[in-house]
């Protein structure tokens, strides 16, 4: 059973093997994951106070990344449609 990184976990808790196929057939999608990775970090020392930022900086991080989830659910989406 594949597992995923727990950013991405929460996200698509029944999608991990579909996603590892993804990113070893797709470039795109293996930058998305990267992508959202970076940013869930980012994110996650804002929320703890270990990276101070304003709450604008905080929102557009998170606005990114909910783009960047859209965009990786919907290329799950197209791929389990075959």
């Amino acid at each position: 059973m594949a597992t995923l990184p727990h950013d991405l976990e929460e996200e698509f808790p029944d999608k991990a093997e579909l996603i590892q196929r993804l990113e070893g057939e797709n470039a795109h999608f293996a930058n998305l994951l990267t992508k959202n990775h970076t940013l869930w970090k980012e994110i996650q020392q804002i929320q703890k106070g270990i990276q101070p930022a304003e709450d604008e900086a905080l929102e557009t991080l998170e606005k990114q990344r909910l783009a960047v989830l859209d965009e990786i659910a919907a290329m799950l989406a197209q791929a389990e449609r075959g």
